[in-house]
């Protein structure tokens, strides 16, 4: 590295001094210190990545989805992107687990190998994180002419 400095006794002329960069602590920087990522923070990315994908109506079985229905209601309440994502994370590696509910229509199949594709590029691409399976279950299909379970108004 080279400074730029003038003399102090007025000559005003700029002289070239040069100094050697210190390196402080030598070493890689992304050897010093640890990382760790929560569970939820991988709950909620495979969640997003699921429900990007076509054919996925929902997340979560019957009872999850019906208490996540009522949350939802209550003011200040948003929709849990976690609902049916169970993970399992370690230090190099993370497991999976998935439940969804499909349209009526689509091949169970094909969705859900999108959504195991759609979950491991997002999980591993956002956490540096190995995936190291993805289990689906399919708890449900959504029928068109089914309405969504919304509990009945206490008044009315």
């Amino acid at each position: 590295m080279t400074d730029m400095t003038t003399t102090p006794e007025g000559g005003g002329e700029p002289q070239l001094s040069t100094r050697k960069a210190v390196r402080r602590g030598g070493g890689d920087p992304s050897t010093r210190g640890r990382t760790t990522i929560a569970d939820g923070v991988v709950e909620k990315i495979a969640g997003m990545a699921a429900r990007d994908v076509p054919g996925v109506h929902a997340m979560g079985g019957g009872f999850s989805r019906t208490l996540g229905a009522m949350r939802e209601r209550v003011p200040g309440g948003s929709k849990s992107v976690t609902r049916g994502v169970k993970a399992e994370v370690g230090e190099v590696q993370t497991a999976l687990d998935l439940e969804i509910v499909v349209d009526y229509g689509v091949s169970i199949n094909d969705v859900a190998g999108a959504v195991r594709e759609n979950v491991i590029a997002a999980v591993e691409r956002m956490t540096g994180l190995e995936v190291v399976e993805v289990n689906i279950a399919v708890g449900d299909v959504h029928l068109p002419e089914e309405e969504e379970e919304q509990p009945e108004p206490r008044i009315q």
